[in-house]
């Protein structure tokens, strides 16, 4: 899983990145992990059913993370911070290999997705007021076209959104999860021979 990181990293220290700045006092700053952890031979994403006491996206499938707080003295320390809060891994033990792009939610977010390396077999250790449950992910599962589903939404201004949907073993990821999660899928899969991953 060394390579693979080391791999990853490259990928994503190569590729032009989009920052964005907030927009006006309402947009929140925030960040996420996409958790990469390798098991019986193949790297898999981990992921979260949230439960339904929180604020926001109850019952959604997410990556960890949420705002930035004012003991946080960058993003890291945030998406290291609420990864340890909501899945119990421990701030040291993830290794941040890159950022993807800014990415603005539709709840008024403005959100920074890292990409980190954990470690696996882990003891993981739930937060029982925000996750219901984990879900893991064979990174393959997801790189495979036909797992995938595009819609599109009306919405009231009378443009159209693009929905995507990641569907596996009954769970649905979508939304900003599944955008940021095919943007990262989009980052490597050009490279998925090199990472040791194949995609039918």
């Amino acid at each position: 899983m060394q390579q693979v990181a080391r791999h990853i990293r490259t990928i994503l220290e190569n590729r032009p990145r989009m920052e964005l700045a907030p927009q006006g006092e309402t947009r929140r700053r925030a960040g996420v992990l996409v958790p990469l952890y390798q098991k019986e031979g193949e790297i898999h994403l981990l992921l979260a059913r949230r439960s339904g006491g929180v604020a926001h996206h109850k019952h959604q499938i997410s990556f960890p993370g949420g705002l930035i707080d004012d003991g946080d003295r960058c993003i890291e320390d945030t998406v290291r911070r609420e990864t340890f809060e909501e899945m119990g891994v421990e701030p040291n033990a993830i290794d941040i290999v890159g950022k993807l792009d800014d990415y603005f939610t539709v709840t008024n977010f403005l959100v920074t997705p890292l990409v980190g390396i954990i470690p696996y077999p882990y003891d993981f250790k739930i937060s029982q007021r925000e996750v219901a449950y984990l879900i893991e992910v064979p990174l393959p599962h997801v790189m495979q076209r036909r797992n995938l589903r595009v819609e599109y939404r009306l919405l009231p201004d009378g443009s159209r959104r693009e929905l995507l949907f990641y569907d596996y073993q009954g769970e649905v990821i979508w939304g900003a999860t599944a955008a940021m999660l095919a943007q990262f899928l989009t980052a490597i899969t050009p490279f998925a021979a090199l990472l040791g991953v194949t995609a039918s």
